[in-house]
């Protein structure tokens, strides 16, 4: 079996993590909020600017990169991490690469303090919203429009949300 190495990125990562932003954002342009022609005028600074607002992720097979995702704060949520960002490359799709990421990133918001981590899935996409409950992802009653660049007009997506640890306030 393949062995998916997953290192979280530094700031001095920032080329890294811009090689593999391009591939994802050249290969699934509709899944992000964000243009590649856009993406690739950016300069260094940044690169680095956008490493220091979320911890990044990549997941590695034998020295090439093969996915990447990022955990950020959760707006409005108290001691809640956001996944988001997730990308795999299409010839590591349905290998273990998602979910290797999604368990190492849930790992590192535990270890870094958060109850919960959450996860914004296209309510119409019942394969996003099945892999997102495979890990004990719930949906929540946050929604919101669809936020990629495909013009996914009316399209909505849902928060879910996975317990970390046990709530601290109790």
């Amino acid at each position: 079996m393949t062995e998916i190495r997953v290192r979280p990125l530094t700031e001095a990562d920032w080329g890294q993590f811009r090689s593999i932003r391009l591939a994802a954002l050249e290969e699934s342009p509709e899944a992000f909020v964000a243009k590649l022609a856009d993406e690739q005028e950016y300069d260094e600074d940044f690169w680095r600017a956008r490493m220091r607002r979320a911890q990044r992720m990549v997941a590695d097979v034998d020295g090439s990169d093969v996915g990447v995702l990022s955990v950020g704060v959760l707006d409005d949520a108290e001691n809640t991490a956001e996944i988001f960002g997730l990308w795999v490359r299409p010839d590591w799709r349905g290998r273990s690469v998602a979910a290797t990421l999604v368990r190492s990133a849930s790992q590192q918001a535990a270890e870094d303090g958060y109850d919960r981590i959450a996860y914004w899935v296209g309510t119409d996409n019942g394969r996003a919203v099945a892999f997102a409950s495979s890990f004990g992802f719930r949906p929540t009653g946050r929604r919101r429009p669809m936020r990629v660049t495909n013009g996914a007009d009316g399209e909505e997506e849902i928060a879910m949300v996975l317990a970390l640890a046990e709530d601290r306030a109790g």
